[in-house]
């Protein structure tokens, strides 16, 4: 079969996810065959640089023939079984002990499910139980951020701050409100009545007293639990600034509420440290994770739960009325241990701290000086370009299509850099070499040019057919 026979079928009978069905059939899919390393090939033969890492996930890279290895064996000897009625497996007993190694020292336990989306529905079911079981079930009230991502179920929908997904989802999981994120560039730069240049550390100081506003708001023998991400994934690589997460811990420390921090991105390297938690010095309740966790190659999420959380529902639960047939899929858990031993025998988390995350931030920083780019950011291995317009430095018109634009022409020169609005995101596998990190910044820095080029031809349409997904 060649690239129009697969599109055919394709327009023919899959329903793509995050997707505008009608645009994509006129378009037509880009059709993946291969990958190694940190490069995937399509169909015509192209070798493209994965800057994003599949979808934020795949951690070490494509082709680990030990990860391929670990499934076959397991699907062997155990290709499934459950984790309900008082039955367990190896592969689960083994992860669930490695995990909470790796994790801070409070967080002793671990619920598994298929996916991020499952472990955040996850969380906002065990948030509700705890309290009931603390007597205190008009504790309801889940406060996230808007501009969150915390999947896309009903419930992980109603907790993330997704406006388009509010549209079209209708009515979400009542007793869930939202508070500003900590978009320096975007609101803190660029706010309402705000001059150029307004400090950022009064800024995220500012983001963190909305949550303590809201929390009065609705009261704090209402409200749950706060759920944000790290460092936001799918909103645009927004990285807090440096005053903003000891600000909330201040605020959170004054009330008696869960602290659910989600990092189905930021977990397993991805920031420099196992977990974004440790490298903000987070103290999470909650914890939800999945991507990096199996590297991809299969899917598997879970919750790890805080000791406080934890003995309160053991010891005063009863049944938990919660749970996924796939919950510790066995080959799924396989792979996934398989994958975190890798991690650690070739120290991938302290290789992107000390080495590729501080020279991906030096190459990075230098597109800044590019007349599109109006603020580099990275952290780790994650990274934001944000773009302007040459002429006035502020953003442009949304309707002009410029980060799609830039996405398409990133993509033909051979690199996936995805567009969130006119922001611009990399998040690369955590084994890619400086000479890649290399070969990444030579065709950001083409596109960027050839956007430019585009952007001085007024006759030339610059918004693509097929816009880009959220998560």
């Amino acid at each position: 079969m060649q690239t129009p026979d697969y599109q055919r079928l394709d327009r023919a009978h899959h329903l793509h996810p995050f997707t505008d069905f009608k645009a994509l059939g006129e378009e037509g899919s880009r059709i993946i065959e291969r990958a190694e390393g940190v490069y995937i090939h399509d169909a015509e033969g192209h070798r493209i640089l994965d800057g994003m890492a599949g979808l934020w996930c795949v951690n070490l890279g494509y082709g680990r023939e030990e990860l391929v290895a670990a499934a076959t064996e397991q699907l062997h000897r155990l290709p499934y079984y459950n984790n309900f009625f008082k039955t367990t497996h190896p592969p689960a007993v083994k992860l669930a002990e490695k995990l909470c190694r790796l994790a801070p020292a409070h967080l002793n336990h671990v619920f598994f499910t298929g996916s991020g989306s499952e472990a955040n529905d996850t969380v906002l079911r065990m948030v509700r139980r705890y309290w009931a079981l603390k007597g205190k079930p008009e504790k309801q009230w889940v406060i996230g951020r808007e501009n969150g991502y915390h999947g896309s179920t009903v419930a992980g929908m109603s907790l993330g701050g997704m406006a388009p997904m509010h549209g079209q989802g209708g009515p979400g999981v009542p007793k869930i409100a939202h508070v500003r994120q900590p978009y320096w560039f975007g609101e803190g730069r660029f706010g309402e009545g705000r001059p150029a240049g307004q400090d950022p550390e009064a800024f995220g100081r500012e983001c963190a007293a909305a949550l303590e506003a809201k929390i009065q708001e609705l009261g704090e023998d209402q409200v749950a639990a706060f759920i944000a991400e790290p460092v936001q994934g799918a909103g645009g690589a927004i990285i807090p600034p440096a005053s903003y997460w000891p600000a909330v811990k201040a605020v959170l420390a004054k009330y008696d509420i869960l602290l659910v921090v989600d990092e189905v991105i930021c977990g397993f390297g991805r920031l420099g440290e196992w977990f974004g938690s440790v490298h903000y010095g987070l103290e999470p309740d909650l914890m939800p994770i999945a991507k990096g966790l199996s590297s991809g190659y299969l899917p598997i999420g879970g919750v790890l739960v805080g000791d406080r959380v934890a003995e309160t529902l053991i010891e005063e639960g009863g049944e938990f009325f919660h749970g996924f047939t796939y919950s510790g899929h066995p080959a799924c858990a396989a792979v996934a241990l398989r994958n975190l031993e890798l991690m650690e025998a070739e120290g991938v988390v302290q290789r992107v701290r000390d080495d590729v995350g501080p020279y991906l931030a030096e190459r990075w920083a230098a597109l800044a000086g590019h007349p599109l780019v109006g603020e580099a950011r990275s952290l780790g291995l994650i990274g934001a370009l944000e773009l302007v317009d040459p002429a006035s430095g502020e953003r442009f018109d949304s309707a002009r299509g410029v980060g799609p634009l830039c996405r398409d022409l990133c993509f033909a020169g051979g690199l996936v850099m995805r567009s969130v609005g006119d922001t611009m995101i990399i998040s690369p596998p955590l084994v890619i070499s400086h000479a890649e990190i290399d070969e990444l910044m030579e065709k950001a820095r083409a596109a960027l040019d050839a956007t430019l080029a585009r952007l001085a031809t007024p006759t030339t349409p610059t918004t693509p057919k097929q816009e880009e997904s959220l998560p």
